[in-house]
């Protein structure tokens, strides 16, 4: 009796930019820098052909999933049972409610994704206030969060203070997480094979995270590096800052300015008392 014919192989969807990670040794390294224990609770996002799903649910207490292409959840669906899968776009979909919904018993709660290139830096900014939450949703917090993300997107994340790739993105990131660039993978890991090289990370919340409101940090990187080429007293001045009182020499620019500097900026431009995050 022959066996059964395996099933179609789904072609990948230029509009959700899938491209799936087909290489053996960069699965074994995903999961060495993992590390799961047996009470965790992992989110996949992006689970696509499943490349790290089976082991994924074989090491963890739980895994829950948010696959966009409806095909691909199907798949997933009839192959992992275990699957707690949640068909919606990422950038749709509320993390925390997510995390605490299908967390079950487990203590630690993990996000595991291989990111589209096309929404890795909004879902960041999602990820980014989920991985330190208020204390009031503390059962949402997250141990860590380990993505796949092209490496330029990675470059930025781990920027060094006054270089070229240091910006907004990197402020917001370094403000919440600790950073960790894990490994970088070739091209040919991937079907269809991407344009660029991709890099691994790894961010955990950042221990004893100043105060600060988002949003007031948020309109000064905004402002700040709307206008990267000219000096802190130019590029801020619609905010009217008072740069002397923090001892900012205002001929520093943008990218010369530490995440500690953004956040006392921030502080003065926030409302009298406002500690919201």
């Amino acid at each position: 009796m022959s066996d059964p014919p395996r099933p179609r192989r789904l072609r990948p969807r230029k509009r959700f930019g899938q491209h799936f990670l087909v290489d053996q040794g960069v699965v074994e390294q995903i999961f060495q820098a993992l590390s799961l224990a047996q009470d965790d609770h992992v989110i996949e996002v992006g689970p696509g052909h499943g490349a790290l799903t089976a082991r994924l649910l074989s090491e963890a207490a739980s895994v829950a999933a948010i696959e966009v292409d409806r095909d691909l959840a199907a798949r997933l669906t009839t192959r992992f049972p275990a699957l707690q899968l949640e068909v919606a776009d990422v950038l749709r979909t509320d993390l925390a409610e997510f995390a605490h919904r299908t967390r079950g018993q487990a203590r630690h709660t993990r996000i595991v994704g291989n990111l589209p290139y096309n929404i890795a830096t909004p879902l960041l900014g999602q990820l980014f206030g989920l991985a330190n939450s208020p204390s009031g949703t503390a059962p949402n917090r997250i141990t860590d969060i380990h993505v796949m993300l092209q490496r330029e997107v990675a470059d930025r994340l781990n920027a060094r203070l006054g270089s070229a790739d240091y910006g907004r993105l990197t402020v917001m990131a370094q403000y919440h997480c600790q950073i960790e660039r894990l490994f970088d993978v070739h091209p040919t890991s991937f079907r269809p094979a991407p344009k660029v090289r991709s890099a691994f990370v790894r961010l955990r919340p950042r221990p004893n995270q100043p105060n600060c409101d988002l949003g007031a940090l948020s309109q000064v990187l905004r402002t700040a590096f709307s206008k990267r080429r000219k000096t802190i007293a130019n590029a801020l001045a619609p905010l009217d800052l008072d740069l002397p009182a923090l001892g900012l020499e205002p001929t520093l620019r943008p990218q010369e300015l530490s995440v500690d500097d953004y956040v006392e900026l921030a502080r003065q431009l926030a409302p009298p008392g406002s500690t919201a995050r």
